[in-house]
């Protein structure tokens, strides 16, 4: 009988390599989130360079014999998705790559025990028992690294500080307590070195809040802000950082769709705890397909109307560089814009890709229903009272309270029955300015991938076409461009719309209302 072997050594390398920072960045960064995990309230790292250690204490729920046993198994976790922003104990895995030994030590009531890890060969990673050495007093977890490299980052106060304040920044700000309170009763406290890191704000002569809610939801759903500078920022600060759980997930403008003329002068940050299920497997970025990627796309797309509001007041609307579509795409948009509006209810997930505009377009069933004065998106503090306005009439100024400053509003007439803004019924609409939003709904773009077996793929609320590919080179030669491009567009939100096995189904349904979108419509024959 065979026995399967695992190269320890090359998974554990595999791993380091999914993490967009520097190993021991991500090593401090997933011992935190697990002790985030655990319940702490209160987390403890001290780094002594003249003996090469680096111990990271909390006040968690600490662990029972089994579960520090199964703590040392490879893949092995007992947390549920949306539940948690840590993956599996991976920051003690990976510690194993540039430390001589790990030392774990936990309590919780009457188990006190302790384990010491190493890593001996590429398909060995031995672990045993040990009496306590009291870094816990109480109850929680310890884990100390004895490092390999006396010079490393993790032996530098500095980089622990830098680190906790880049990844966990929410956690710093008072301005996110109130929608962190749910999920951190007792707030967060970090200490270094015997120093506890002090509350942090981003200091800025010009910020604006965020706040979305969802539909008959008094709490905000996310909640935020933008700044403003007169210098350009550091390139790790600039665009719009977004996190869950007060772990920063991504940042900067490229995942958000935007990109404003000033881009370096503005930041920010926004917190979204209902995006914690969307997560995937290694919590460092979103999952883009399914129903979890369907609650991602619609946040984005509230927090893409919300930005561009806002930068639109600031008068620096985003100024996209995109490739000038052929002019079989433009009818094919149009098209496919129908599909996904008739597509909708039987498939709910494409309505954050649907385009909300005026003339009576589908309400997508992804919330209860409520009145237009029951709705709103707060993007200042205090809300704006919804104003009626007579058919033929324009609509009157509203004065600003007090503590609220001026609202810039156009005051040219507009056509009767025209919406007050893009309105999505996902999220809530804007405070009724007239200035019309960008557009945020299923973009085609093209690019050139040789080496990709793919025709299109989704990326946010784009579907890229491969013009490298031999179907499309064939396309181009018989003049069916308009076909393929459906065609990539209905196998590239599949994945996103339905479960695998009903895929077929799907691109059954799309592909047969496209055709009928593109049929000339039948005229009635008048009677006399």
């Amino acid at each position: 009988m065979g026995e399967t072997r695992v190269d320890l050594l090359h998974l554990l390398e595999d791993l380091r390599d999914a993490y967009p920072g520097i190993l021991e960045e991500t090593i401090l960064t997933e011992i935190v989130a697990n002790s985030l995990d655990s319940g702490a309230s209160r987390i403890v790292m001290e780094a002594n360079p003249s003996e090469g250690t680096v111990m990271v204490r909390d006040n968690g729920s600490g662990m029972q014999r089994k579960d520090l046993a199964r703590y040392h198994d490879i893949a092995s976790s007992t947390k549920r998705r949306g539940q948690g922003i840590g993956f599996a104990g991976v920051g003690i895995k990976l510690g194993l790559l540039v430390c001589e030994d790990v030392l774990t030590e936990t309590k919780r009531g009457r188990t006190h025990i302790s384990t010491t890890w190493s890593l001996s060969s590429r398909y060995r990673a031995p672990w045993k028992w040990v009496p306590p050495q009291g870094m816990v007093a109480e109850q929680g977890t310890a884990v100390r690294l004895k490092l390999q490299n006396i010079l490393s980052p993790l032996l530098d106060q500095g980089f622990l500080v830098g680190v906790i304040s880049r990844h966990f920044q929410p956690l710093l700000d008072p301005t996110f307590g109130t929608i962190l309170q749910a999920h951190y009763p007792q707030g967060v406290v970090f200490e270094v070195n015997g120093a506890e890191l002090a509350p942090q704000r981003f200091e800025s002569p010009v910020t604006a809040p965020l706040e979305i809610r969802l539909l008959r939801k008094r709490k905000p759903s996310a909640l935020g802000y933008l700044v403003r500078t007169d210098h350009s920022l550091s390139e790790d600060l600039q665009g719009l950082a977004i996190s869950t759980f007060g772990k920063v997930i991504k940042s900067g403008w490229d995942w958000l769709g935007i990109t404003p003329q000033t881009r370096d002068r503005i930041s920010g940050l926004i917190e979204v705890p209902g995006l914690a299920s969307s997560l995937t497997l290694n919590k460092g970025d979103f999952i883009r397909v399914g129903t979890r990627g369907g609650t991602y796309l619609a946040y984005r797309k509230a927090i893409q109307e919300a930005v561009q509001r806002q930068l639109s007041d600031w008068g620096v609307v985003d100024s996209p560089v995109e490739e000038t579509p052929p002019r079989q795409i433009r009818p094919l948009e149009r098209d496919l814009e129908r599909v996904l509006e008739d597509l909708s209810d039987l498939f709910p997930l494409l309505g954050s890709l649907v385009e909300h505009r005026k003339g009576g377009q589908k309400r997508l069933p992804l919330g209860t229903a409520g009145s237009y004065q029951e709705m709103r998106a707060v993007l200042v503090p205090g809300e704006t009272p919804h104003v009626h306005v007579e058919e033929g009439k324009e609509e009157p100024m509203i004065q600003p309270s007090a503590n609220e400053s001026p609202v810039v509003t156009s005051t040219e007439p507009r056509p009767s029955g025209e919406d007050r803004s893009v309105v999505s019924d996902f999220l809530l609409p804007d405070r009724g300015s007239f200035r019309r939003p960008a557009r945020f709904g299923l973009g085609i773009q093209f690019e050139d991938r040789e080496d990709d077996r793919e025709i299109g793929r989704l990326v946010e609320s784009t579907v890229w076409v491969n013009r490298a590919h031999p179907a499309y080179q064939r396309a181009v030669g018989t003049r069916s461009v308009g076909y393929h491009i459906a065609l990539a567009v209905g196998m590239a939100l599949a994945p996103l719309a339905v479960e695998p096995p009903h895929e077929h189904a799907f691109l059954t349904a799309f592909l047969s209302s496209w055709g009928e979108a593109s049929l000339p419509k039948k005229s009635k024959r008048r009677k006399r």
